[in-house]
Parts: structure tokens; sequence; C-alpha cells
């Protein structure tokens, strides 16, 4: 199970992942993404590695001030001074000009080869097929999406860069202190292996109470996430109580074990600052002694002890640069598991290539169909399906719940494949046709309508994109749609809200209709459309729905008998298994038949 950390901008947990050679390949294959800007990016490499250099150059220069004014005071030049302090401030102009440059230069590639991820790990992400989204939670894809490319977009923009910016003045500074002084390098790196230890030591622990404390937070998310997806039924048993506990409790927990990390870094900061300064003292005190006895200058000491800050700064530095690296290669991971998922079909930019499959007339015949989902591997759905639609039929599937009706209709959409047995549509074998080609020449309106939070109008087109406002309005006027939508002050432009919430539950059937009508399938689903609703809204539904089905293979999952009394003929699933075929009158004749039963309860005969 991946370990997480917290990711401080995206407020969300992140894994953290070993420092190996697998994962840094998977992380320079990441890299390709920069190479359309590869010229920029070189660039800014350049600038950021020649500002590194200049920086190094400040303490150099201070040091010759200070020999300088010394010497003056000892009856030399001012002019020398002058001329140190002017050329100091040309080499921070220039460092300051590199400086701008490499920052906007890497938030550019960063942000544009971000850009082309996000494009690509959105565009596989919905062409996967519905078993591994079966698998997988949909908060745990949207950080994917968010806080994993986040991360990656840190390292581009801003890790990169530090850690070749303070690799630089690690390397240059240690080089220039030995050159300045080989005994305070000396005193100075004795010290540096216990500082290294004792950081090891408190990271290891503080990232183990990161995790515990991530884990609460998750627990919270978790909490709010189902509170707010059944806020209805929070509020119809009153609950709000219960929850406002539940998740006072979750934070609780939350806030113990953070106390306990911020405690453990209060201490290591402590000891970090007691041991760096006190190397530092240790440092001056030897330079001090190394000054007494004329073994270096003024200006030397002032450089060596800049360089020593500038050491310790990016020695600093590197702890949290390993820990934001970790958390790059882990997301980088995640992201590379997703883009190396097979997807069921090719999602592209731009407007969807004209489909090279002719109309289908709507034959749709299952042969022995099995069917075992992933998910549930040992416990069989789907028991020797036998069933034949021909064009234009209205077949309706009726049956107890769990009896198999919605299994065969992902079937049929082929979200799933059987695990045994053929579905035959216009008598080829579904596996041979285009997967985008055949669904687009189905359609479903389903039981819970799903609008998208735009526009009614935008919300029809949903069915035919690039639709024109006389189809959209055409559609809503077969969908029986188009009075309550002329009712609106703002008509097609009015918003449905999030999942359609403004619109009413026939309002949004009739939508939905009116996108199916839009989309002229050979082949339609209806899962109990007209459930749940009043009787003026299901009259004005059945009578859309009896214009769609018009010339069309029909499916009909129906709870309620009466919505499907005139179809062609009524098919009976019961445990897995087709047990009942035939008309309404013909299956009520049945003695102790299921479908006699279930009319029965329905109709009170």
């Amino acid at each position: 199970m991946a370990r997480y950390s917290r990711n401080d901008q995206a407020g969300v947990e992140l894994p953290k992942a070993k420092l190996d050679r697998e994962s840094l390949r998977q992380v320079l294959e990441l890299f390709r993404y920069l190479r359309p800007y590869r010229g920029r990016f070189s660039a800014a490499m350049a600038a950021l590695f020649a500002s590194s250099l200049l920086s190094l150059s400040f303490p150099y220069l201070a040091g010759s001030i200070v020999d300088a004014a010394v010497r003056h005071n000892q009856g030399g030049s001012l002019a020398g001074v002058d001329r140190t302090a002017l050329l100091l401030m040309g080499i921070l102009a220039i460092q300051a000009g590199f400086s701008y440059f490499h920052a906007l230069s890497f938030a550019t590639v960063g942000q544009r080869s971000l850009v082309d991820l996000r494009r690509d790990t959105y565009a596989r992400l919905i062409s996967l097929p519905m078993t591994f989204f079966a698998e997988r939670r949909v908060g745990e894809l949207a950080s994917r999406l968010s806080a994993d490319l986040i991360q990656i977009e840190d390292t581009l923009i801003t890790i990169l860069p530090q850690f070749l910016r303070q690799s630089t003045l690690l390397v240059g500074g240690i080089a220039l202190i030995a050159a300045t002084s080989l005994k305070l390098t000396g005193i100075m790196l004795v010290s540096l292996p216990v500082l290294t230890v004792v950081a090891v030591v408190f990271g290891r622990k503080t990232r183990k109470i990161a995790r515990e404390a991530q884990d609460r937070l998750a627990d919270t998310a978790t909490i709010v996430e189902e509170t707010l997806q059944g806020i209805v039924n929070v509020k119809a048993f009153a609950n709000e109580g219960y929850e406002l506990n539940r998740y006072h409790d979750g934070l609780g927990r939350f806030l113990t074990a953070t106390l306990r990390g911020a405690r453990l870094r209060a201490a290591f900061i402590a000891f970090i600052i007691f041991a760096l300064f006190g190397s530092i003292v240790l440092v001056l005190w030897s330079g001090a002694r190394l000054l007494q006895q004329g073994e270096i200058t003024f200006g030397e000491l002032t450089r060596f002890i800049l360089y020593t800050t500038f050491v310790a700064g990016a020695m600093g530095q590197f702890a949290e640069l390993y820990s934001q690296l970790q958390k790059a290669i882990g997301a980088t991971q995640r992201v590379r598991e997703l883009l190396r998922e097979t997807g069921e079909v090719e999602a592209r930019l731009g407007p969807t290539p004209p489909s090279t499959l002719p109309r289908l007339r709507g034959d749709v015949v299952f042969e022995q169909v099995h069917f075992t989902y992933p998910s549930r591997q040992g416990v069989e759905v789907l028991h020797g399906i036998n069933l034949a639609a021909t064009s234009g039929q209205r077949i309706a599937l009726v049956g107890p719940s769990g009896a198999g009706k919605s299994t065969l209709i992902s079937l049929l959409l082929r979200l799933y494949d059987p695990s045994a047995g053929h579905l035959l549509i216009d008598g080829r074998d579904a596996r041979n046709y285009r997967l985008a080609e055949l669904r687009g020449q189905m359609s479903m309106v389903p039981q819970e309508v799903l609008l998208f939070g735009g526009s009614i109008a935008e919300n029809i087109a949903y069915g035919k994109p690039g639709a024109s406002a006389e189809e959209i309005e055409q559609a809503a006027r077969q969908a029986n749609a188009h009075e309550f939508v002329q009712a609106f002050p703002d008509g097609y432009a009015t918003l449905v809200g999030d999942r359609g919430i403004k619109l009413s539950g026939g309002q949004r059937q009739r939508v939905a209709i009116a996108r199916a009508i839009l989309k002229n399938p050979a082949i339609l689903i209806l899962d109990e459309a007209t459930s749940s609703l009043d009787s003026e809204s299901e009259r004005l539904i059945q009578e859309a729905l009896e214009t769609l089905m018009h010339g069309r293979t029909s499916f009909i999952i129906a709870h309620r008998l009466a919505t499907v009394r005139h179809v062609d003929r009524i098919i009976v699933i019961a445990g897995g298994r087709v047990v009942e075929s035939g008309t309404h009158e013909e299956l009520k004749a049945i003695d102790d038949g299921v479908y006699r039963r279930l009319a029965a309860l329905q109709f009170r005969e």
C-alpha cells in the first residue's frame, strides 16, 4: 500500500517513493514533455548555472573590499575599494538579468509541458475501460490530475532549478573555502557528519509521523465527501450533529498526530540552529586565532565566513529538496501508471472524425452469454443468456432487483465484454466493431439523469456535438421539452447547475430524451426512464419516448410493468437467467410464472 506525505500546495496526500535507478528512469521518461521546449529549457539551465557562479563571486569580492579597506588604513588608496564595489554592483546587475531570464523560462517551459501532460493524462483517463474505474475511487483519479501534476510542475519549475543552483553553490563553495584556508575547511567539515546523521534520524521520524497525520487527514476528507454526496440523507435524518461529531473526532486524531510531528520538528530546528551556528562560531574562533597568528588576512576570513554560509545554506536546502524530489518521483510513478494503461477508445483533440460504419439495422443477439465482473471473480452474474431482438423491436427487461438486467445493458454498450458466449450486432460479433463507432449508434436514457453543469442547449447538444440551434430546438420539441425551456428567462441558455440540480426530475428526463433524439441512434436503451415522476410528467415523457423509440431497436428496463404492457416482447430475468419470454398477455397466462406474480402484486389482480 502506498504511503503518503503532505503536498502543501494542493493540500492533499501524495506518495513518497525511493530514489533508485528505476524511479529516476521513470522521471526521465516523463521529461520527454520538455522536448518541444528543449532550446529554451537548456538556455534557462545555462542562465541558472551562470547566475550561481556569479553568486560565488560575491564573497570573494566582499573579501577584496575588506582587504582594500585594511590597506587604506595602513596608508593605501581608496580607489581599490571603489573599483571593487562598482564591479560587485555590475555583477549583481548581470546576475539579476540572468535570474529574471531563467525564472521566466522555467515557468514558461514548465507550464507548457504541464499543459501537454495534463491533456494526455486526461485523454488516457477518459478512454480507459469500466474495469479500471470499478477498482478505483474518483478522488484518487482526480488527485492524479491535480495534486500529482502540481507536484511534477513544482519539480520542473522549482525543485530541478534549485537542485542545480544549490549543487553549484555547495561544490563551488567548498572548493573556494578550501582555496582560502585548508585549516578552516577541515574544522568546518568535521561537523558535517554529525549534522548529517542527526538530520537523517530526525527526517525518518518526522516522515513517519507526517504519514500518520496525513492518513488521519484523509479520513476526515472521506467524511466530508460522504456527507456532501449524501447531504439529502443527512438532512432528512437530521444528522448534522452526528456528522459534525464524526468530523470533529477525526480532526482530533489528525491534530494529535500533527502536534507530535510539530514537537519533533521544533526540536530538530532547535538542534540545527544550535549546531549550525555553533559550527560558525567555531570557525570564527578558529579564524580569529589564525588571523592573530598572521596566517590569513581579514579579507580571507570574510570570504571564508561568507562561503561557509553559502555551503551551510545549500546543505540545509538539500534535505528539503530531497524530500520534494521523493514526492515528485511518487507523483510521477502514479501518472506514469495511468499513461501506461491501455485505453478502450482513442481520445483526440478537435472535431470527431466522421464514422465509416454504415447505419446499423439494430439486430441484437446474445448467444449463451456468461459474465463475471472482474472485481468479483468467482461470482457469475449471467448464466448462459440467450436473447434476440430484431430491427425496430421493443424489448422489455423485467425481473427482481439484482437479476442481471443492468449487466445485460452494460454488455450491450460494451462497457464490459462477455466472459463466455457472444454478443452479435447485425450478425457480427460486437468485438469486431470499432468501439467509438458502435457506441456512436447507441443511446441511453437512464433512470437517474446526470446533466453537465452547462446550459440546457449544451446538454442537449451532447448527443451531437456541433449541432445547430435549430436541431437542438427540434429535438427539444420532439421530447416535449421546448415549452418548459422557453418558460425560463434565458431559454436554452439557462444553466442547469451541478448535475442538473436546478431542473426537476421530469425536466431532466426530457432533456436526456432530447439528447438521445438528437443523436438519432439505431439502438436505444431506456433504464426506468419514467420512474418516480408525477402523472403529468410521466405522460409527457411517455409521449416523448414513443417518438424516440419509433423505428429503433429499443431495450427497456422496467420495474413498473404498466409501462411495458404494449412492447413487442417482455424478457423476464431472474438469477442471471432468462426464465420467461413473451407478450404481456402470454406471460400473464403462465401458471405460477415469475411475471404473473409480479403483475399480480402491481396490478392487484
